[in-house]
């Protein structure tokens, strides 16, 4: 089987329901100069496998084609390999590509003997010996044709899946680099020159050092606000737009507000104290991205905010009474990635799943 694609295989209910009545439909067709000696053998062999046709593919369609041809050859009651054909469709599905086997041409020939079959109409032509083998074949040939088709068509699906994914993670780290670069890389050029000035006249001017060091503070404070707005209009090119510092826990009432406006109440507690600007952006994204999940799919409901912190690391609790599968109708699915990469960024710890008394749960701690 491709190490490359796991494909689904066949409903085992569906197979088992097939299998009995394929063989019963057999034994009926039987007919009473058969004899049941010969008859009743090979009907089981011939349906009875399909039941775990997804779980052994390639000996249940081997036994099955062995056991239709036997009775073809016997003269007994044949199903123009129709059971053969059914236990090949999961062949198909799960065998490796190989360029040498010519699907489209074994799609094409078995499209044109059926349709010749169906045109003709000659109870001659479906008497004949060569006739019914050559409808048996095009049978073959259209499962298997239908196999790999369905295998293309999800293996490209599964491809274009992994696509989006990478991009969504490489987006979604692009962007939280921005951020961080927006908090602490902005006032460096300054606090480099005020501190080598505090170091030249530290032994000699000591009150000069400490004027330095109190602008290194001011200076480190304001130029972050500066730097953030400049980095915003280089980005977005518009030189008119207005501007705000980042969000932080304090926003996150507002944050809460909003969401009761659109159904979902917010239950907040926040005790964290004074964070560094990074790590308070990340809780707000993360609790902001939350909040957003339970606003599209589990209004009305009621949602459990927890922010903690002790000095040392920062824990992140949500949780909601809503349904506890997300569906993303026509949404592009990348909060959970974002809120993921956040916290791997500072090396902590995120879970995101359905609680087992209902609702969904979003947890995340992390040192800072």
């Amino acid at each position: 089987m491709d190490s490359e694609l796991r494909t689904p295989l066949p409903k085992r209910g569906l197979d088992v329901a097939v299998a009995v009545l394929y063989t019963l439909v057999l034994l009926v067709a039987g007919g009473p100069g058969v004899s049941a000696l010969l008859a009743v053998p090979l009907a089981a062999a011939t349906g009875l496998p399909l039941a775990v046709r997804g779980r052994w593919p390639i000996p249940v369609f081997a036994a099955v084609l062995s056991a239709s041809t036997a009775m073809l050859l016997l003269g007994l009651p044949w199903d123009f390999f129709a059971a053969a054909a059914f236990a090949l469709y999961p062949v198909a599905l799960a065998a490796r590509r190989r360029r040498w086997i010519p699907t489209p041409l074994i799609g094409g020939a078995s499209a044109l003997v059926i349709l010749g079959g169906a045109t003709v109409g000659s109870t001659d032509w479906q008497a004949a010996m060569i006739g019914r083998v050559l409808l048996g074949l095009a049978l073959l040939g259209a499962s298997w044709t239908l196999g790999r088709v369905v295998r293309e068509r999800r293996a490209h699906t599964a491809r274009s899946a992994r696509q989006l994914a990478d991009q969504a993670v490489s987006d979604e780290r692009l962007r939280i680099a921005r951020e961080l670069h927006d908090v602490v890389a902005h006032s460096m050029s300054l606090i480099a020159v005020k501190a080598g000035v505090a170091v030249h006249v530290a032994e000699t001017r000591p009150e000069e050092a400490v004027d330095a060091l109190r602008v290194i503070e001011t200076a480190s404070r304001g130029s972050l606000a500066e730097m953030r707005h400049l980095l915003g209009v280089l980005r977005t090119g518009d030189t008119g737009t207005d501007l705000t510092p980042s969000p932080g826990l304090t926003d996150l009432t507002a944050l809460a507000d909003r969401a009761a406006m659109a159904g979902v109440h917010v239950d907040l507690h926040v005790d964290a104290g004074d964070l560094p600007e990074g790590v308070a952006l990340s809780a707000y994204r993360i609790v902001q991205e939350a909040i957003t999940n339970v606003v599209k799919h589990a209004a009305p409901a009621r949602c459990r905010v927890r922010v903690e912190a002790d000095g040392r690391h920062l824990r992140i609790d949500v949780t909601d009474d809503g349904p506890g599968v997300r569906v993303l109708p026509g949404g592009d699915g990348h909060g959970l990635i974002g809120m993921r990469e956040r916290v791997t960024m500072y090396g902590g710890r995120f879970t995101a799943g359905p609680r087992p008394e209902g609702g969904f749960a979003v947890s995340a701690a992390f040192p800072y």
